[in-house]
């Protein structure tokens, strides 16, 4: 019951402030997760232009940097956005999609941990291996490891950067390179919908921006993630309308319903 106060006192907090989240993340999942942060109360905004980055970071409460949909542009954006945001304390998550998949991948993730220092590293289990050993190769963009295979390397990586490591999953396993936390729920459905790993990104983003205990906040998402598929799943009937009633059931959390 602590718990769950402490993730509602978290939602009040993003309702109240309404965030100002700075995502540079790819094509795929732009409408997602915009319409998941308004859902629970951010105020997201997609701006990659190299132009305007270091300024619209620095009017944000927190910074996402999502390499799914990988060009020299967008890197170049995510490392001035991303040192922008290091420089004034802005919380910073990085979304390692595909790492593994291409060498190229790999080597961006590597310079975007170096350059920017992020807070809160999110991926799933392979992404996050592959970031610790070099020999490890993903399927494209999803994983083929377990969570719970992953752990130990990603206590490894949240020592060796100094960020918090989240791992989604069948359980997902949030760790600051010392303690762990566990999160289980969700649905088989969820892998089933575009986007839901990049969603928990932008959701640990908002949890971020009103939270400075990184971990707490980090995990704090993964529960909301967590709980709200549950409920979404309940009512689906497939991978479309999983995504339809998530959002709607995201948004009745965020005002209040989850209380009663």
């Amino acid at each position: 019951m602590n718990a769950l106060k402490s993730i509602l006192k978290d939602i009040e907090l993003i309702k109240a402030q309404s965030p100002l989240i700075h995502n540079i993340t790819n094509f795929v999942v732009m409408n997602n997760t915009a319409n998941a942060l308004l859902a629970l109360g951010a105020s997201p905004v997609m701006a990659h232009a190299s132009e305007e980055v270091e300024e619209m970071t620095s009017i944000a409460s927190a910074l996402v940097l999502n390499i799914g949909t990988l060009s020299p542009t967008w890197i170049d954006s995510m490392k001035i956005a991303g040192r922008t945001a290091s420089s004034k304390n802005i919380p910073i998550i990085l979304d390692p999609v595909g790492a593994g998949a291409t060498s190229y991948r790999s080597r961006i993730c590597r310079e975007l941990i170096q350059d920017c220092n992020p807070t809160v590293i999110r991926g799933n289990a392979s992404e996050i291996m592959s970031l610790v050993d070099e020999e490890i190769q993903t399927k494209g963009v999803d994983s083929t490891s377990s969570s719970l295979h992953a752990v130990e390397y990603a206590k490894v990586l949240a020592q060796k950067t100094g960020a918090i490591v989240s791992i989604s999953g069948e359980v997902d396993y949030i760790t600051d390179g010392t303690r762990v936390n566990e999160v289980r729920g969700g649905s088989p459905l969820m892998p089933r919908v575009t986007g839901m790993g990049c969603t928990a990104t932008a959701l640990t983003a908002a949890f971020l921006a009103v939270n400075k205990n990184a971990l707490e906040a980090a995990t704090h998402a993964m529960e909301l993630m967590s709980w709200v598929g549950e409920k979404a799943a309940k009512q689906a009937k497939g991978p479309g309308t999983m995504q339809l009633f998530f959002l709607d059931e995201l948004y009745q959390v965020a005002t209040g319903e989850v209380q009663a």
